[in-house]
């Protein structure tokens, strides 16, 4: 039902500059390619849907893909670069070791798809860009704007990955150091974590709250007793098969809602900041708030949204318009 909705929306775009302070932002606009590829957001929404119908992990994973891409050097498709002899990209980080395989490849087929009709125009930064916002709607979540006309990387490094990915073992304080030295409040921080409700999450990521906690305790108390021994049973073998996970949402895992929030006040968190967020005192408030109202969390995550897809963007010579995802135009990347 949401893909007749996506669609019919897109004929409603009018252009407009999106409005920053940055010139390279102004430089994007609702329909960049309009007259050069305009069949662009069509090719992506129906890929999207056919995708996301057969394979449902396809919006979470293209949810973080996304978030992991812009966190660390910019939301320029940088991620998607795959390491050769003369580097190490993104994605072959430890921190990224995880991601989607799915959601790789969904964005690989648009691209595909797009270079048969219109060869060499389309950015896989913008199709990142415009995917995540496609999948969120149709998993019920808000929808929101997508500027486009950014340029893809012309340089991808794993080395700063470490320094710009927030980390699940993170105090709080480290945590909205993170997103603050991006700009970001804390409020659109508590808003934007609200992407965990869908998708699922290693038991690796988790297992040390629920086997041998600590001295006193052998599992976190901040969780759910009965949480606690569901996942025991779920992760029980997790160190001989790391692809072990849970929901993060288990009551409704593939809807895009605000029952994350509800699951965090109740200890039904999965990760230790998933807990300090509903108890720092910096954010309890914000995640009561979005517990109780579904509608402020659905604008406040939209216009997160919306401030995360133009972060740190290539447009004219800052970047390329790649032939392939995965690789430079030029095989030596520039450092």
């Amino acid at each position: 039902m949401a893909f007749p909705l996506l669609f019919l929306c897109y004929f409603f775009l009018v252009t407009i500059p999106f409005s920053s302070s940055a010139s390279h932002k102004n430089q994007l606009s609702l329909d960049y390619y309009k007259k050069t590829c305009p069949k662009f957001q069509q090719t992506v929404a129906e890929l999207v849907y056919s995708k996301q119908s057969t394979t449902p992990s396809t919006a979470p994973g293209v949810l973080r893909l996304f978030f992991h891409d812009c966190i660390t050097d910019g939301c320029d498709a940088s991620i998607l670069i795959s390491s050769n002899g003369y580097m190490k990209a993104e994605r072959d980080a430890d921190l990224n070791l995880s991601l989607s395989a799915e959601a790789f490849d969904l964005i690989l087929k648009i691209k595909n798809a797009l270079e048969l009709t219109c060869p060499g125009v389309v950015s896989c930064a913008d199709i990142m860009a415009q995917s995540t916002r496609d999948l969120i709607k149709m998993v019920g979540g808000p929808y929101y704007t997508v500027p486009l006309g950014r340029k893809d990387s012309l340089s991808s490094n794993a080395s700063k990955v470490d320094a710009a990915l927030p980390k699940p073992d993170f105090t709080m304080d480290k945590i909205i150091e993170k997103f603050t030295s991006k700009n970001f409040t804390v409020r659109e921080m508590v808003a934007l974590t609200g992407g965990h409700t869908i998708g699922f999450t290693h038991c690796k990521e988790f297992a040390h709250r629920i086997f041998g906690f600590s001295k006193t305790s052998q599992v976190d108390p901040t969780m759910n007793p009965k949480l606690v021994e569901g996942l025991k049973k779920l992760c029980a073998n997790y160190t001989k098969d790391p692809s072990m996970s849970a929901f993060n949402d288990m009551r409704s895992p593939g809807k895009f809602d605000n029952a994350y929030y509800q699951n965090v006040l109740h200890g039904l968190g999965l990760l230790s900041s998933d807990s300090l967020l509903g108890r720092d005192p910096r954010t309890k408030p914000i995640v009561e708030q979005y517990a109780k109202d579904q509608n402020a969390f659905f604008q406040d995550f939209a216009k997160a949204m919306e401030k995360l897809e133009v972060l740190g963007v290539k447009t004219g010579k800052g970047g390329e318009v790649r032939q392939r995802c995965d690789q430079f135009n030029n095989m030596v990347p520039t450092i």
